[in-house]
């Protein structure tokens, strides 16, 4: 983890768990990743507190837009701030879209969720900007791991006991090790063991100091 304090928001939300992402087979997008809008939201929950009290949004505006071949879109403006304290943040913007009425091959097709989804859009784009699965974004998956991933840890055997996290962070030999291995564990495993990587990082940072 950065020792940024600027990235300390950014490094918490930048990298969806693979359970959260489903590859896109076709069309346009083929090859890229989609990701849940229900894990944004718990994602933000987790950092901030429930939507409401420690973040929220706002639905500023909804339009619709005429496109080629009779085509329609259909169009949001939200608006996301989230709580540190009791200060909240400016207001960050995003706008998303959804096709409302889209020519397919047997003729006219009519959405009646546009809306809807052209407001989770909406709410992707502006949740960017705090770093919500910046890693994707940032191209830093290759649609089956995260690219600075560490090796999969061999199955648990008799012979060959799987690794507990305070013994992998012990493991790690450089700072860069250290982070990679941290972005991998899952929340409750972070908070559980803290400690240990902060101790861990300490003496790193000491020996490249010696």
């Amino acid at each position: 983890m950065s020792s940024n304090a600027n990235m300390r928001h950014w490094e918490k939300l930048d990298r969806p768990p693979l359970t959260a992402l489903k590859k896109i087979s076709g069309g346009r997008m083929n090859g890229k990743s989609d990701i849940n809008p229900m894990w944004r939201i718990q994602a933000m929950t987790d950092v901030f507190g429930p939507c409401g009290s420690g973040w929220k949004y706002s639905i500023d505006k909804l339009w619709m837009e005429a496109g080629g071949k009779d085509e329609i879109a259909a169009f949001a403006l939200v608006s996301v701030s989230y709580r540190e304290g009791e200060v909240w943040s400016e207001p960050l913007p995003g706008i998303g879209g959804s096709m409302f009425v889209a020519q397919e091959s047997k003729g006219a097709f009519t959405s009646d969720e546009a809306y809807k989804m052209a407001v989770t859009d909406a709410l992707s784009v502006a949740l960017k900007a705090l770093g919500v699965a910046a890693e994707i974004y940032l191209g830093n998956f290759d649609g089956s791991k995260y690219k600075d991933a560490p090796a999969p840890v061999p199955a648990r055997t008799s012979a060959s006991p799987q690794s507990t996290v305070p013994e992998r962070i012990a493991k790690c030999s450089t700072v860069e090790e250290l982070g990679a291995l941290w972005k991998s564990l899952p929340p409750a495993e972070k908070q559980a063991h803290v400690k240990a990587k902060d101790d861990r990082k300490a003496a790193l940072a000491a020996r490249e100091v010696a």
